[in-house]
């Protein structure tokens, strides 16, 4: 039978507006009891509404569509019959399920997030290296526009001075930074995507600039070990947040969807949470790996005991979000 898309969601949207409340409201009142009518009337409106996920289920250029009801059933399905056990576990399950399978869920506005940094790198250490003199524009930052060689020199010589008293204050600040600038990646998402993705072409000139600098001088071992061990955590985060704010846009946009904009935002509500938060602990790890290991230069920590910490974090963090709540997912399908 051929299914009136446009039909069908005006018939049924009352029916998952009101299993939306109802869920809504036991989920902001846990505690609260439920009469035998209300829990009769909800546990045939979350049967109703996971009957019509499986009727769209086929439909594969409807997925805001299929996402919103899909997240409905789910919550409902976690109040009438998970309720006790999500409360008991619902940090470890989060950060083996929840976070990984978000993040996994919307890879392509992932990649679109790398491409978008990895193109403003590219034009960063062309322009570095065709435009020396543009480096002030190009490097905001004061210890940057020092030559390469003797930025070395002066790091390495104080690399066991009394500034590390100030790493403390320095990682608190780092971490609050970064976290204000993930927020604004996501937050940009209400530009339809397009303040995101400037936010991230910039960044990406920024550090291929710097990489280019560094490595046109000579200085490869140095700029592995200050910049691998805290930016292999950093750069992903920032990545995060940025998609983050492109399935916000993608939600905004609402190509091809017959869900109106409330439903649709609804329908990546959570996914939105998830992924901001995730960011923000990546970012408070890599703030302190910032501070008290990428700040400590040869002789104090040789470079390549840092660039092989830094490749193991990348390591753990591919295969963690890669692998990590697979098991939940096949189950769930």
């Amino acid at each position: 039978m051929i299914l009136d898309l446009h039909r069908f969601v005006a018939d049924e949207r009352p029916y998952w507006d009101e299993l939306d409340a109802a869920v809504r409201r036991l989920e902001e009142t846990p505690g609260a009891g439920l009469d035998v009518e209300s829990v009769r009337r909800l546990h045939y409106l979350y049967e109703r509404a996971a009957a019509d996920l499986a009727r769209v289920a086929t439909f594969a250029h409807q997925p805001e569509l299929r996402s919103y009801l899909d997240a409905l059933v789910a919550r409902a399905y976690g109040q009438i019959h998970e309720s006790a056990r999500r409360r008991r576990l619902p940090v470890w399950t989060w950060l083996t399920t929840t976070f990984p399978c978000t993040f996994r869920r919307h890879g392509r506005a992932f990649r679109l997030a790398c491409a978008a940094t990895g193109a403003g790198a590219a034009i960063g250490a062309l322009l570095i290296l065709a435009l020396p003199d543009a480096k002030r524009e190009l490097l905001p930052f004061e210890h940057l526009l020092l030559d390469p060689s003797e930025r070395v020199r002066i790091e390495e010589a104080e690399a066991d001075s009394s500034v590390r008293d100030a790493h403390a204050q320095f990682s608190a600040f780092l971490m609050t930074h970064n976290i204000r600038v993930a927020v604004l990646c996501m937050a940009l998402g209400m530009t339809f995507g397009v303040g995101t993705l400037v936010l991230l072409f910039t960044n990406g000139v920024l550090l291929g600039a710097v990489a280019a600098d560094y490595l046109a001088a000579g200085q490869g071992m140095f700029l592995g070990g200050w910049l691998l061990p805290h930016g292999v955590v950093e750069i992903p985060a920032v990545l995060l947040a940025a998609q983050a704010g492109l399935v916000l846009a993608s939600a905004l946009i609402g190509r091809a969807s017959a869900l109106p904009l409330r439903h649709r935002l609804s329908a990546v509500r959570d996914d939105l949470v998830t992924l901001i938060l995730g960011a923000a602990l990546l970012l408070v790890w890599a703030g302190l790996i910032e501070s008290f290991v990428s700040q400590y230069h040869a002789p104090v920590l040789p470079y390549g005991v840092k660039i092989g910490m830094g490749v193991g974090e990348l390591a753990l963090l591919v295969v963690y979000l890669g692998r990590a709540g697979r098991r939940g997912e096949a189950r769930a399908a």
